[in-house]
Order: C-alpha cells, then structure tokens, then sequence
C-alpha cells in the first residue's frame, strides 16, 4: 500500500488525508444537490457541511481518546489519524442538529441531503485506511487476503509477517467497507428520490450502515480499546454494541415514521 504519496520539501502528503479530502468535497456537493432538490439553500448547505466535519473531526477523536488506551493527545499520530467513525458521526450530527436550529432550516430534509453524502464519503475515507494500512482485519488464506508493505507497517503498525516469519496476509476490511458503502450511497439516492416522509434517507442510512460494520467487524483485527469494559463482557467490538444500538433505534423509528406517513396519507 501507499500512505505517502510525495513530499514537499520535508512535508510528506499522505494518501489518507488526500482522499479523505477530495471524500468530503464530493460529500458536500452531493449533500448541496439533493438539498436543492428538496428546495434548501445550497449556500447553507455548504455552511452546514463545513462545521459539521469540524463537530465530526472532535468527536471521532474524543471517542477515540475514551476507546483507546495510552492515546497521546499532543502527539502527530493522535493528529494525523482518523479516530473512530461512530465518534464522528454522532460529533457532526449534534453539530448539524445546533446550527440547523440557528439557520433555522427544516431538520428532517437537510438530514436527508447529508445522508448520502455521508456514505460517499466512507468511499473515499475507506479506500484512504487501505492506502495507509489502518483498520486492517484477521489473517486469512482466501483469494481476498492483502499483503500490506514495510510502509504501511511503518506508517501504522498494520502486522505483515506471521509467528513462523511468512508474509501475513489479511482480510481487506477497509476494502471491503468502501465498496459496501459506494453500494449504500446509490441506494440511499434512490431512497430518497421515492422517500415517503423527510428523515426516511439518514434512518435508513443508520439501519443499513449498522449492519454493514456490525458484519465487518467480525473479520477485523486492529487494537481499538475496550468502552466501559462493555468489548469485555460481550465478545462483541465496542463498534459491534453501538451498531446494534443504533440499528434497533432506526428500526423502530423507521415504524414509527412510515405508521406515521400512512395515516396522513388516509386522511
């Protein structure tokens, strides 16, 4: 894998942050265009978005802080790394709920505009992880296994020999949560061209994306912590029980709402 690109002078220009870069600027150009679509303000949009990857940013990297053990805050690695998705998200949707109340914009459409965008840019921060060689998985045998170089070992401790000293190859879970979201940000654009009611696009996000890393997790290996000693007590990731509890809210509220647009739709 490749997580420098080039360097500037002494400056190196990682992969990751290249394409976690151009990830949020395609993210926000499909979130103004659906927006428009639904009649909001794409000025606005482009506001929402921008401080909501700021409330993403913190709140990944808090998570990851409670999550993770020996974390160095005033540190490069703490800087330069991704942090932990759900920390993110759940960061960048308080941010979202704050200003939309002082722009005073309809919640439920503007959640819907962000939805797939969200999805777009997993793509693109995904296909970043596998550059780097973050968020490896398991040691596997089959034809998907992934052989990571000294770089990537270097860059993030991504294991590449096995106890015997052979090449180790693992499962590719940073790959294979890019491709599974490319898939979900098309089926959340078609969702939200039939949508019954507003928010139906971030609830089904939130029940599909669930069980995308509820799944995932399974076959990935990478050191992430232990929150409130719950990993402990399960067997199951910290982002396994956040992925059931997110996935049982959007469920019943995915009830509550289409009860809710079928009664409205008989009167």
């Amino acid at each position: 894998m490749y997580p420098e690109l080039f360097r500037i002078g002494s400056f190196p220009v990682n992969t990751y942050g290249l394409l976690l870069a151009v990830g949020m600027m395609l993210a926000l150009f499909a979130a103004a265009r659906l927006a428009a679509r639904d009649g909001l303000p794409r000025e606005r949009i482009y506001d929402l978005g921008l401080w909501t990857l700021i409330g993403g940013l913190l709140g990944s990297k808090i998570l990851m802080f409670f999550t993770e053990e020996n974390v160095q805050i005033f540190s490069l690695d703490f800087l330069r790394s991704g942090g932990v998705y759900y920390g993110g998200f759940l960061g960048g949707f308080f941010a979202l709920v704050i200003l939309i109340r002082f722009y005073k914009l309809p919640f439920w459409k503007v959640a819907d505009a962000f939805a797939p965008g969200v999805a777009l840019g997993q793509f693109f921060g995904r296909q970043g992880c596998f550059a780097a060689g973050c968020c490896w998985g398991k040691p596997t045998d089959s034809i998907f296994g992934v052989h990571f170089t000294e770089a990537a070992h270097e860059f993030t401790g991504v294991p590449i020999y096995g106890p015997d000293g052979a090449d180790l190859y693992l499962h590719p879970t940073q790959a294979y949560e890019s491709i599974a979201m490319l898939v979900v940000f098309g089926i959340l654009i078609l969702i939200h061209r039939k949508k019954r009611f507003d928010g139906q696009v971030l609830i089904a996000y939130g029940i599909i994306y669930s069980i995308v890393r509820f799944t995932i997790e399974f076959v990935r290996d990478d050191p992430r912590g232990d929150l409130f000693g719950l990993t402990t007590a399960t067997g199951l990731s910290t982002s396994q029980i956040i992925s059931l509890i997110v996935a049982a809210g959007a469920v019943v509220f995915m009830i509550y709402r289409l009860k809710t647009a079928r009664k409205n739709d008989a009167i």
